[in-house]
């Protein structure tokens, strides 16, 4: 595991971001853990969050010409990853959408800069592939090209019921529906080997055989 996934983890874990226990997913399954974004909920822990998002991206190789955020949780990320760019050196516009057009002002769905060019789209998880298909006709519509959907952790399961589970994780579902890919600063990989690490916390390394038999059902390969 990577010292950027590593540190990544760490910081969600010792955040409380990313929790342990029995948790209800929208997809109504049981889940040993969970990851809450939202709790990102002040300037400190946000920019830290944005550095990881940025230097995840500039560490893809990804070519990119701008971000886009969905509403609403990709508003306040789309912001702070592109200040965190900036601070890098590449100073990058940004672009995100309301929910329901304006008609006064300067009206429609978009606020920020124009969209143009090679737009990375960025948000916090993928439960299921709406949202980015949402995002990907808006950006098209605008004859812009979506290039890359940049996410905080991917837990790599796979959608569906338990009757008829999918063969592919949402990410995968992403990058086969669209062409392109879903960079994660972390995934379900980077937080088992967490747990398995010598030294964890011992209130958190009893969660590890319970996360392992959540991915053994769930999980994509």
């Amino acid at each position: 595991m990577n010292n950027l996934r590593q540190d990544f983890i760490r910081f969600s874990v010792d955040l409380g971001v990313l929790r342990f226990g029995e948790f209800i997913t929208k997809a109504g399954r049981t889940s040993p853990y969970f990851f809450n974004a939202g709790l990102f909920n002040d300037g400190q822990s946000l920019g830290k969050l944005a550095d990881f998002y940025a230097q995840t991206l500039l560490n893809s190789g990804i070519e990119f010409d701008m971000l886009y955020g969905p509403a609403y949780k990709g508003i306040s990320l789309v912001s702070a990853v592109a200040v965190a760019l900036s601070n890098r050196g590449r100073n990058t516009p940004f672009a995100f959408n309301r929910k329901e057009a304006k008609g006064h002002g300067e009206g429609g769905i978009l606020i920020g800069a124009p969209m143009q060019g090679r737009v990375v789209i960025v948000d916090d998880v993928i439960s299921a592939g709406t949202s980015v298909g949402e995002s990907v006709q808006i950006i098209r519509a605008a004859n812009a090209t979506p290039v890359a959907v940049l996410i905080a952790l991917d837990r790599m399961e796979r959608s569906g019921k338990d009757d008829a589970l999918s063969a592919y994780s949402a990410a995968q579902e992403v990058k086969n529906t669209y062409n392109m890919p879903v960079l994660s600063i972390a995934n379900l990989d980077d937080l088992m080997a967490y747990l398995s690490q010598e030294g964890v916390d011992s209130a958190l390394s009893r969660y590890r055989d319970a996360v392992k038999t959540y991915r053994a059902h769930y999980g994509a390969a």
